[in-house]
């Protein structure tokens, strides 16, 4: 099979399921297409298997689909093949929720034939055929199953996007619970509210080993979309089930008759915010939830329900961490007093500040609560963490970046004190200053401080120590900096001690300023080498997550104490690069070898290098070809450019082009040019020189572009067989150097050029606030008023 990219492999089959949905609504195709990717996946993992997790029975495979193809009954039949596997795996309401042939969803007759032939032919391309692909620590399967529930949720709207938590929130939670740390195999992680089964997914991936797995789901459908999303992530045997956590719990404690809920090592959720009916069908049964905590959660609020269903179902040193709306925070009533009863038990370790519009289901901003029953008697305090200013738009939502995450995992793990950002605060604060109040912004304030303005800076000149002060991060490391560009005007006051101008000039020119960009460059060194010993060793044995993880960790030690570049950024600056280009192309090589850079592939109408892009093999084995391509576009760029004077200069109503303009298409008509042209071969007017001259230009521009055409050309074809021939050596050199080191440093080092403009910018900034007195404001105000006046009295006007 041919080398494939994972990115090109979700992008396309969203592309082309996208394309067959119609008007369906996203929230029900989703069950056709998730389906289909799972009895694909199931067929080819278990098949003939002896031992496998789950039966392929006779004509219950994606194959007996696949003979389904034009069929007039396909719909029924599909139906049918699907219900033999579930009726096999015990799955029977579980994977068998989409009805194919349900008209009212995918049309009737033929249309429903074409439609559901279309899509079976997705799902057979040789691509999908992934069983023995683990390179990536767990199914590429597994991983186009998250990318198309993500595109769904999208898709689906606020009300029915519900199902699926972004994965960069479950990452958070698997990881301020500390799962990464167990040593006991027998851990088990539950999720009273888990959708399709993404957060649970992810709290076990970030253990060290399998671990059990719970979900309770309510609704049906997604609760199936939960059990196929564990199979094709290489968990068939997890759990989840079906059912109401309130009025119908599904897990106890073993011998207890169902009395008991059971006690689980970490409990992880998101569950429903502010859920209004979560009383419905409860019998009275409340299996000892919310005992001992002085009242009961709200009949028309869920949130304090899910809390306390939560902290029941924790064993004695167990650990969660939930998903909540801020007003459980700060609510009174009946939420105040369990909230009271909640901290003076030490239960809460900490409270993530989340921002605004992340989920699928709601706009309004969460928090999460970490939960920590061990030792909690012990607890003095919470720490908490304000992190609801730091994501990037990502078309209708918001979306927290790879630096967002990592610096909350980083800074919630390591309890890490930052001004504006995190702190942790004592009991007594929470307790008797704020009488149990957990609003954030109570504990942390991020709000950006105000730009005062100076009036006596204003009224009598001079620039404020203050504000030239208030910039000493940056003349810690440019001492001489501040007293080349200030100098002593008056107490407290400043004044420029170089033309306005020329501040920029000075400030890039200094020494210590110029030579801090070595300590970026030294630092991008440094973790050069280090990755070198890993990338330069790609295999099939690699674990692709832990590498990541790896590298990134090392660079943000090399950058840890240069204190003008967020190390968070330089972080950022990685994982973006690797989730779009790099993470690929490591697959690629873990899969392929270093071969796979001798590849090409077609890519609209043109053609690419599969690992290596064409650029890079022109730049550094075809330079002076390159020059002589780049020379020719200059001249015929110039040669364009003179054309296009030429006639605008003789495109007025009496040039001698003006009939042979199109203005509706903005074009001449060359043809009826030359057609003159050769009518007035004899002529030596004017006109017929413009026109001689015009077709003059016009073939030399055509010959030109005639040349450029056989450079490219010729170029194309050296290049294209350049690629077979290449060494592994310099394929890896290619790779490594020219395309992954080049693109990460000088991302880096863009960095340190944007904080060089923000020096620069405050400074000017700063100066040209002060730049003239109130005074000489109003003098120049006067004097300009007097002379428009002067000018309206010459012209017989007096004010």
């Amino acid at each position: 099979m041919a080398a494939v990219k994972k990115n090109e492999l979700y992008s396309s089959l969203w592309a082309s399921c996208d394309e067959l949905r119609g008007g369906m609504d996203a929230s029900q195709y989703k069950d056709y297409i998730l389906t289909l990717l799972f009895v694909r996946y199931v067929s080819d993992k278990f098949k003939g298997q002896k031992y496998a997790d789950l039966k392929v029975p006779e004509k219950g495979s994606f194959y007996d689909i696949v003979a389904l193809k034009g069929n007039k009954n396909i719909g029924e039949e599909i139906d049918k093949v699907i219900a033999r596997l579930a009726e096999a795996n015990n799955l029977r309401g579980v994977i068998d929720n989409a009805h194919f042939n349900d008209a009212s969803k995918l049309g009737q007759g033929q249309e429903l034939v074409d439609k559901l032939t279309k899509i079976i032919a997705i799902f057979e391309r040789p691509e999908f055929d992934l069983k023995n692909n683990h390179a990536d620590g767990d199914d590429i399967i597994g991983d186009a199953y998250e990318y198309l529930m993500r595109h769904f949720a999208t898709e689906s709207g606020k009300s029915k996007g519900q199902f699926y938590t972004p994965a960069e929130v479950s990452r958070i939670l698997a990881k301020v619970i500390g799962v990464d740390k167990i040593t006991s195999r027998d851990t088990t992680v539950y999720d009273p509210a888990c959708g399709s089964g993404s957060l649970l997914i992810k709290v076990a991936e970030a253990a060290p080993f399998e671990i059990s797995m719970y979900g309770q789901e309510k609704d049906v459908s997604t609760a199936g979309l939960a059990k196929m999303n564990f199979v094709l992530h290489n968990k068939a045997a997890s759990e989840v089930k079906i059912g109401s956590t309130f009025s119908d719990p599904q897990y106890f404690e073993p011998n207890t008759d169902d009395t008991i809920l059971r006690g689980f090592d970490f409990v992880v959720a998101n569950p429903p915010f502010s859920t209004k009916n979560w009383t419905n069908g409860f019998k009275g049964k409340e299996y000892d939830r919310f005992i001992g905590y002085d009242d009961t959660p709200p009949e028309k609020n869920g949130d304090y329900a899910w809390l306390l269903h939560i902290l029941k179902s924790l064993k004695s040193k167990g650990k969660a961490a939930v998903i909540l709306p801020h007003g459980v925070l700060f609510r009174g009533n009946a939420e105040v007093t369990i909230r009271k009863n909640i901290i003076d038990r030490g239960y809460i370790k900490g409270i993530i500040g989340l921002p605004a519009n992340l989920f699928y289901g709601t706009g309004i901003p969460a928090c999460v609560l970490v939960i920590d029953k061990k030792d909690a008697n012990k607890r003095t305090g919470i720490f908490m963490i304000d992190a609801s200013r730091d994501y990037i738009k990502d078309g209708n939502k918001n979306r927290l970046r790879e630096r967002d995450i990592y610096k909350i995992v980083t800074t919630f793990n390591k309890q890490i004190e930052e001004d504006k950002y995190s702190r942790f605060v004592p009991n007594d604060e929470i307790k008797i200053k704020n009488e149990y109040n957990l609003n954030l912004p109570r504990y942390i304030d991020g709000s950006t401080p105000d730009d005062l303005q100076d009036i006596d800076a204003h009224l009598h000149g001079g620039i404020p120590v203050f504000d030239v002060d208030s910039m000493d991060k940056y003349w810690k490391l440019f001492g001489n900096l501040k007293y080349v560009l200030f100098g002593k005007f008056r107490k407290g006051y400043y004044k420029l001690n170089v033309p306005k101008d020329n501040i920029r000039q000075i400030i890039y020119a200094d020494k210590e300023f110029s030579k801090y960009a070595n300590l970026i460059d030294e630092a991008c060194e440094r973790w050069q080498k280090v990755a070198d010993k890993r990338l330069y060793y790609i295999d099939d044995e690699v674990e692709i997550k832990k590498l990541i993880v790896v590298l990134a960790e090392d660079l943000i030690k090399k950058f840890e104490n240069i204190e003008l570049i967020d190390k968070y950024d330089v972080y950022e600056v990685l994982l973006s690069y690797w989730q779009d280009v790099m993470a690929d192309d490591v697959y690629l090589v873990s899969q392929y070898g270093y071969e796979v850079g001798k590849e090409i592939y077609l890519v609209d109408k043109d053609w690419d290098g599969r690992l290596i892009p064409k650029h890079i093999i022109i730049d550094n084995f075809f330079a002076p070809e390159k020059t002589i391509l780049d020379d020719t576009e200059h001249h015929i760029s110039e040669a364009q450019s003179k054309l296009d004077e030429f006639i605008e200069e003789h495109t007025g109503e009496d040039g001698a082009l003006f009939e042979y303009f199109n203005k509706d298409k903005d074009s001449m008509d060359n043809k009826a040019i030359k057609a003159e042209v050769k009518k007035l071969k004899k002529e030596n007017n004017d006109d017929a020189k413009i026109l001689f001259e015009y077709v003059e230009q016009l073939d030399l521009l055509k010959e030109k572009e005639k040349l450029l055409k056989e450079i490219k050309n010729g170029l194309d074809s050296e290049v294209k067989n350049k690629y077979p021939t290449l060494s592994i050596d310099e394929i890896k050199k290619l790779l490594i150097v020219k395309k992954w080191y080049d693109k990460i440093f000088k991302e880096i080092e863009n960095l340190y050029t944007t904080v060089s403009h923000n020096i620069a910018d405050r400074i000017v900034e700063i100066v040209e606030r002060y730049e003239s007195t109130l005074g000489e404001l109003e003098s120049d105000v006067k004097k300009y008023e007097n002379k428009v006046k002067g000018h309206l009295k010459k012209m017989g006007f007096e004010l």
